[in-house]
């Protein structure tokens, strides 16, 4: 089982707050979460509430390797939860993305070859029409 750490929505419409979350990565943004470390709260003016954290139930949820989210991340850098773990972890590796991307650039890459030897193709057909034209041209004048 995958274990991430992620923010789960909140609040009302144009007032969002989010509850930080650790769910298995199979379930939705707001399904079950196994549980709930605190709250972040991005529209609070006051730096200091914006984010209520039990750091030590988040530093025993890293250790056993659940992997937070971007925005979590921050928030727990911001929050001191990897103070005396060395560097935070890095971003979960997205290769998945990559892959699909690296496919459709290639498809892309492979119409505009097409497309550009078709051009080529019909301005060498055309070339030759225009010879051909010439050539005739010459022979009837030349008679």
């Amino acid at each position: 089982m995958a274990v991430v750490i992620r923010l789960k929505r909140t609040g009302r419409r144009n007032r969002p707050c989010y509850r930080i979350s650790v769910a298995d990565s199979r379930r939705p943004r707001d399904g079950r979460t196994l549980e709930t470390l605190g709250r972040y709260d991005p529209i609070e003016p006051d730096k200091a509430k914006q984010v209520t954290l039990n750091i030590e139930r988040a530093r025993d949820w890293i250790t056993r390797g659940a992997l937070p989210s971007h925005t979590v991340r921050n928030v727990f850098t911001r929050a001191g939860v990897y103070e005396g773990f060395g560097n935070p972890p890095k971003p979960r590796d997205r290769s998945g993305r990559k892959a699909e991307t690296k496919r459709r650039t290639r498809r892309l890459a492979s119409k505009a070859a097409n497309a550009k030897a078709k051009t080529e193709r019909r301005d060498a057909r055309t070339a030759a029409k225009k010879a051909a034209k010439a050539a005739a041209g010459a022979e009837e004048g030349g008679e």
